[in-house]
């Protein structure tokens, strides 16, 4: 099969969808390799070191889409592209379609086979493709978040982990999975008072065991919410619903009861984020204030850091990538129910039950198409 990596075009976007020791590992298979001119620099990896992996480098997106049976991203192809795109081909990356319905319906016009890395589901539940970049973005959403707490950027002065005889930060984290956890994690660590809140009972349990002792895991309940919201000095946003919209859990009438210069970092934002004032910023300009309060919306947070994400990505999509070019799609999708559940539209149908439901179209169960 023909494979071909894209450089990422949206704001500050710096990862790659493989690295070239993957690459090299796809060729070794029997596979073609195109790689668009420099579309690993911003993760540290140049065109010689995918030539030097047996990669050819392709002169712009357009030769790589015609060229390809398969084309991989990081994140959503952009309106500049879906022209391109062929009737049939593969296409692997993150989508987050819910929120987005003219995205969905340019996928659906062109006729691809759109496998989301977000859905990808193994039977237990977790979410291969997904974990590694929560886990960063986790991790960063507490970085960002003591930043812009910062009295320097409007927040409310106060230093997330306190010093001796002063209180920390107050920490909400909204939702307890993997970027809840990451999120707690870090807050934990740099010494703040941290509620972490989640709809699951069992999740709650693990979250005790886990977490350090200044982590207060707690049920998910509306006032629960808003009474935690008050006090907050800041809140993230990570609750996930696999492959739907966002609920929202702070609305705008919540904001008016928060701490004037409190921050909230909703990595949720790519699924619609779960706070009603959210709305999507970029790394050129990542704040906005509303009511007082700081919102931090970035909806590609791991790539502040990209060599790191791009390794931790390649090391989880690389499996799955094989699996679509050694068999075709819909040979690895009968194989594997993980990707199957991955597979968001296919032959001019939406495939995913929360992605239809989101646009309000029909949905069609994607064994059917196998």
């Amino acid at each position: 099969m023909k494979v071909g990596i894209l450089k990422e075009i949206k704001v500050q976007e710096r990862r790659v969808a493989m690295t070239p020791s993957g690459v090299e590992e796809m060729i070794r298979h029997g596979h073609r390799v195109l790689v668009e001119r420099d579309a690993g620099l911003g993760s540290g990896f140049a065109d010689t070191d995918y030539r030097a992996a047996g990669a050819e480098i392709a002169a712009s997106a357009a030769t790589v889409y015609a060229a390809c049976d398969m084309v991989m991203h990081v994140k959503d192809p952009q309106p500049s592209e879906y022209g391109m795109i062929r009737k049939g081909q593969i296409l692997f990356t993150y989508f987050h379609l819910a929120p987005d319905p003219e995205l969905t319906r340019a996928m659906l016009d062109r006729g691809a086979v759109c496998i989301a890395y977000e859905t990808v589901r193994r039977k237990d539940g977790s979410l291969p493709l997904l974990t590694p970049m929560s886990e960063v973005a986790g991790r960063l959403s507490v970085l960002a978040g003591a930043r812009y707490l910062e009295a320097n950027f409007g927040g409310t002065g106060i230093f997330i982990g306190g010093v001796t005889g002063v209180a920390p930060a107050e920490v909400l984290v909204l939702g307890g999975g993997t970027v809840g956890y990451n999120a707690a994690l870090m807050a934990c660590g740099l010494g703040a008072h941290v509620h972490v809140l989640d709809a699951s009972l069992d999740r709650l349990r693990q979250l005790s065991s886990l977490l350090p002792a200044n982590a207060i895991p707690l049920m998910s309940a509306p006032d629960t919410v808003r009474r935690l919201a008050a006090t907050a000095d800041l809140v993230i946003g990570s609750v996930l619903i696999p492959g739907a919209r966002t609920p929202r859990l702070i609305t705008r009438n919540m904001l008016r009861q928060m701490k004037k210069g409190a921050v909230i970092v909703d990595v949720a934002i790519d699924q619609g984020g779960c706070i009603e004032s959210s709305r999507p910023t970029t790394f050129d300009d990542p704040v906005f204030v509303e009511q007082g309060i700081i919102h931090y919306c970035v909806t590609n947070m791991p790539g502040a850091v990209p060599r790191t994400s791009t390794l931790a990505l390649t090391n989880a999509t690389l499996p799955y990538a094989l699996a679509l070019a050694d068999k075709g799609w819909q040979k690895a999708c009968r194989d594997d129910e993980a990707l199957l559940a991955g597979l968001n539209i296919a032959e001019d149908h939406i495939t995913h039950p929360a992605v239809a439901a989101a646009i309000n179209t029909e949905y069609r169960d994607p064994s059917t198409l196998l």
